[in-house]
C-alpha cells in the first residue's frame, strides 16, 4: 500500500465520492486499492482544507518579492552578497534558503554570454548595412569567405578541472593543478566558406599590415584556391587597424579580390566566431603542457570541422541579418 502522496487521481476521486455517499474507511480502502490510513490521512486533508503539510514558510510572499528584486538589480553577485543583502534587508533566513529560493525563481548561475559594446552611431551603421544585405541569397553568401583571427590558452576555463580527494590531501601533488600568472596562448588565423575551412595560420608576433599581407599570401591564397578554385569570391575581414590598412587595401587591388563591406564590433554577425566556439568547446577537455602541444591540438580538432558544418553556418546569416534588423542594429544572440 502506497503512503498518500503517492494516490493518483483517480483513487482520489474514488475515495471522495464514496466518503460523500456515507462509506467506511474500510470499505472505501478496499474499493480504493489502498491502505485504510492513507484513506484517513486524505480525508483529513480535504477536511481541514491542506494541500500538503510540512514546515511553515519562513518567509513572506513581500520578502521573495525583495529576494527577486536583488538578483534582476544585482545578476553579477554570488549567493553570500545576495544572501547578506536580502538580509540587511530584515529578512530571516539561512544561506541555503536564498539559494533554494533562486532555484525556485528559476534563477541558474551560468557564464555569461559576451557582446561588444556598441555606441549609437555603430548601432546605426550596422542597421544600414543589414537592411542592404537582407536580400541576399544562400548562393551569394556562400562565395563569401570568411575570417578571424581567435586567441586559444592552455587554461580554458576560470577554475580548471576539479579533483576527488580525501581529507589531508590538500597539498598531495597527486591532488595539485599547475598554475601560471600567464598562461601559455597562441594567435589563430583561419577562414571559411561554405565548402570547408581553410588551412590555419599560428600567429608569432603582433599583427600589424605587413604581418597581415604575409598571413593574406601565404595562408588565404591558399584557402581560396582550396575552397573556390577559379571560381570568384569575396573575401571579409573586420576593421582591425592591420585589415584597413591602405597597403592592406592596395594588397586587394592587386590581386583583384573584393573585399565586403563590415560593420565596426560585429562578431555576431560572421559564422566563424561560432566555429570558433565549436572548436573551444571540442577542446575543454584537452590538457595541453605547452605551447607546440596546443597547437597540435588545435590543428587536429579543426581539421574535424566538416563542410556540412560550415554549410549550416552560412545559412544561418539571413536570421543573424533578421535579428540585427529586428533589434534596430543592436547586438544579437549570434
Amino acid at each position: 500500500m502506497g503512503k498518500t502522496s503517492d494516490l493518483t487521481a483517480v483513487q482520489k476521486t474514488i475515495i471522495d465520492t464514496l466518503h460523500k455517499e456515507g462509506k467506511t474507511q474500510k470499505v472505501i480502502a478496499k474499493e480504493a486499492g489502498c491502505s485504510q490510513s492513507s484513506v484517513s490521512k486524505h480525508i483529513n486533508r480535504q477536511a481541514k482544507g491542506r494541500k500538503k503539510c510540512g514546515r511553515k514558510k519562513c518567509t513572506s510572499s513581500r520578502d521573495n518579492r525583495t529576494l527577486q528584486r536583488i538578483v534582476t538589480t544585482n545578476p553579477f553577485k554570488n549567493v553570500g552578497e545576495i544572501h547578506k543583502e536580502w538580509t540587511a534587508a530584515g529578512v530571516s533566513a539561512s544561506r541555503t534558503t536564498t539559494r533554494r529560493l533562486m532555484k525556485d525563481m528559476r534563477f541558474r548561475c551560468r557564464i555569461p554570454c559576451v557582446k561588444p559594446l556598441l555606441n549609437k552611431k555603430q548601432c546605426k551603421k550596422r542597421l544600414a548595412w543589414a537592411k542592404d544585405k537582407k536580400d541576399w541569397t544562400d548562393a551569394e553568401w556562400s562565395k563569401v569567405m570568411f575570417s578571424d583571427e581567435s586567441k586559444f590558452c592552455i587554461s580554458f576555463g576560470n577554475q580548471g578541472p576539479r579533483v576527488w580527494r580525501k581529507s589531508g590531501e590538500a597539498q598531495n601533488p597527486r591532488c595539485m593543478r599547475s598554475s601560471v600568472k600567464f598562461p601559455p596562448s597562441v594567435m589563430v588565423w583561419g577562414a571559411m566558406s561554405s565548402a570547408g575551412v581553410g588551412p590555419l595560420c599560428f600567429l608569432r608576433s603582433r599583427v600589424n599590415a605587413a604581418v597581415y599581407q604575409e598571413v593574406l599570401e601565404h595562408f588565404m591564397l591558399p584557402a581560396a584556391d582550396q575552397l573556390y578554385g577559379d571560381a570568384d569570391f569575396t573575401f571579409q575581414q573586420d576593421l582591425a587597424p592591420a585589415h584597413s590598412a591602405k597597403t592592406t587595401s592596395t594588397w586587394f587591388k592587386d590581386h583583384g579580390i573584393p573585399v565586403l563591406d563590415w560593420p565596426a564590433n560585429s562578431p555576431d554577425l560572421n559564422p566563424i566566431e561560432n566555429l570558433w566556439g565549436i572548436v573551444k568547446r571540442r577542446m575543454q577537455y584537452a590538457r595541453p603542457n605547452n605551447a607546440e602541444e596546443l597547437k597540435t591540438t588545435i590543428r587536429a580538432t579543426w581539421a574535424l570541422i566538416t563542410p556540412e558544418q560550415c554549410h549550416r553556418l552560412i545559412e544561418s546569416m539571413p536570421r543573424r541579418i533578421t535579428a540585427v534588423i529586428e533589434a534596430k542594429g543592436a547586438p544579437t544572440k549570434y
